[in-house]
């Protein structure tokens, strides 16, 4: 930045404040609401400031967060993936932005505006529409619209102050992103708990704690002969359609899901500060949801000639060590411990009792009795003394 820029820069308030104050904010819908108030405040004639975020999230393309004047918050919205073939991407003039990197504008009062977004903002009142590409340190382009309502819309001045604070904004939204990017990706591949205790610095390996938790551990029954008997891509479908069904039963009971092994899955529900009752009571509620997915997903796979999906689930209560495990250049972040050994070999249980679910003593032991049949007491791998073995009254075989 040469002397005379930087004089201009540091010249304007609005400019100020972007370089020494916009940093702080760490939550980018607050930061688009901060930065819309700021702009309109400084005489530009802003109705409307959009952000438009690409994520690296295995379920959403985008993000975007829109400020509008008077609105007093901010709208955030979502796209999936198939969002670049949707018809309204590609009508839209912040394809060209993010697709070349290029600044757009169209001067809606004068009649530029055959794109349904711009007939749309025309309809509202809107004048004038800029969108800027931001183009980060690593090649990605996001974007950044502003619309005007202001009769002429935004003068040369406007547009050169916009511009200049481009750079500076740009830089503060990629911080953003790299910390979303972040925080999606170890919430995909280790979970929400584990990846917010990693990236707050329990990386050292062999570092963790010792928690109570309910510990989930399920299995695919027959999944080796089914691999050997379907095509790649069958059997791949199979894992994801049982996967998804017991996986949302456990995080939208707050479960933890903790590793795929296989075809098994192991979670936690931690105890820790909350009533173990209440978890294990939730827990519960969760299996009972799993069966009940499994059922549904087994009548369509039934009118589609399919094979049914059979799965064994065992809950068990019990202290774990929570933290990282594994090489020092690879490391697992994870639960380990007698109780999760103890899940395992109950859930090899299920199908000689010909049981979707069985519990241990500890989780019985916090259920209405009415709620758990007996099913007697097995030896167990590894265990010194025979354990009693439970299944959920209500839950069928």
């Amino acid at each position: 930045m040469d002397d005379d820029i930087a004089a201009r820069v540091y010249n304007d308030p609005l400019a100020r404040w972007f370089v020494t104050e916009a940093y702080r904010i760490t939550d980018t819908a607050a930061l688009i609401g901060a930065a819309g108030e700021q702009i309109a405040a400084a005489g530009i004639p802003l109705w409307r400031l959009a952000y438009f975020q690409y994520t690296l999230h295995p379920e959403i393309a985008g993000k975007s967060y829109t400020w509008r004047r008077g609105a007093g918050e901010v709208t955030v919205g979502s796209a999936g993936h198939g969002l670049l073939q949707e018809q309204r991407f590609r009508d839209s003039p912040m394809r060209h932005v993010l697709e070349q990197s290029k600044a757009v504008r169209f001067r809606i009062e004068r009649g530029d505006h055959a794109l349904p977004v711009l007939q749309e903002l025309k309809g509202e009142g809107a004048t004038d529409y800029v969108a800027l590409p931001l183009v980060f340190s690593t090649g990605r382009t996001d974007g950044l619209s502003v619309v005007s309502d202001a009769a002429g819309g935004f003068s040369r001045h406007d547009l050169d102050r916009m511009y200049q604070l481009q750079f500076a904004f740009t830089r503060i939204v990629e911080t953003h992103s790299l910390r979303d990017t972040a925080t999606y990706l170890l919430d995909a591949y280790v979970g929400r708990a584990a990846g917010q205790r990693i990236l707050a610095g329990a990386v050292k390996r062999g570092g963790g704690e010792t928690i109570r938790a309910v510990i989930w551990y399920c299995d695919l029954r027959g999944f080796t002969s089914l691999s050997d008997a379907l095509p790649r891509d069958t059997v791949v479908a199979l894992l994801n359609d049982y996967f998804g069904a017991l996986g949302a039963a456990v995080t939208e009971a707050g479960g933890e899901i903790l590793k795929f092994i296989g075809d098994a899955m192991l979670a936690i529900f931690p105890v820790e500060a909350s009533d173990a009752e209440e978890v294990v009571g939730r827990t519960v509620r969760a299996a009972k949801a799993a069966v009940a997915a499994i059922a549904a997903l087994n009548d369509e796979r039934a009118a589609d000639g399919a094979p049914p999906i059979r799965f064994g689930l065992a809950l068990h209560l019990g202290e774990v060590m929570f933290g990282n495990i594994g090489a020092s250049a690879r490391l697992d972040f994870t639960v380990i411990g007698p109780a999760v050994n103890c899940a395992a070999r109950l859930e090899g249980l299920c199908a000689a009792l010909d049981r979707p679910v069985v519990v241990s003593s500890a989780i019985a032991a916090l259920l209405p009795p009415k709620d758990v049949t007996p099913l007697g007491a097995f030896a167990l791998k590894g265990i010194a003394e025979p354990q009693a073995v439970y299944g959920l009254a209500s839950a069928p075989s």
